[in-house]
């Protein structure tokens, strides 16, 4: 009798980013600059580039893998930007921030008070993605995130 398989692998979440970067090996070492990632995986193809790589970040698992242009897998600096952010919950928003920066991100939007209730920032990375970083401070209802809103974005209520 054959043993049942988990559908969703020990330490999985039903969504997991999977991330086509231009230097999947160098995106690894950033990661654990940056963002105190460990690494999980790593399956390197004939060529060198990765087929596929794996880092976990809190709690979450990254999933990575090289450009492969001839089957349509390329990052996001070929696609001159992403439209996708990733979003990450850390202890400490600003520390994590300049932990990123100095690790070779760039800044893209400096950590703030947010009206919802976070401290937030993003970053984009030296691999073209994006990161929001950011610290919950502040349990609020959406009645007061409305409210908050209107007071430190008038324009958009």
């Amino acid at each position: 009798m054959t043993a049942k398989v988990d559908p969703i692998p020990e330490g999985m979440h039903s969504v997991t980013p999977h991330l086509v970067v231009d230097g999947a090996a160098d995106a690894i070492e950033f990661y654990k600059k940056a963002f105190k990632a460990t690494e999980c995986a790593r399956i390197p193809g004939q060529n060198g580039r990765l087929i596929h790589a794996a880092v976990r970040i809190g709690d979450s698992t990254v999933m990575l893998v090289d450009e492969f242009p001839d089957f349509g897998s390329v990052g996001p600096k070929k696609l001159n930007g992403s439209p996708v952010t990733l979003h990450i919950y850390v202890p400490d928003a600003d520390a994590t921030y300049a932990q990123a920066i100095a690790a070779g991100a760039t800044e893209k939007m400096p950590p703030a008070d947010m009206f919802w209730g976070d401290r937030y920032g993003q970053v984009t990375d030296p691999f073209g993605h994006i990161w929001s970083i950011a610290t919950h401070t502040k349990d609020m209802t959406p009645e007061e995130m409305n409210e908050a809103m209107k007071q430190q974005m008038p324009d958009c209520g």
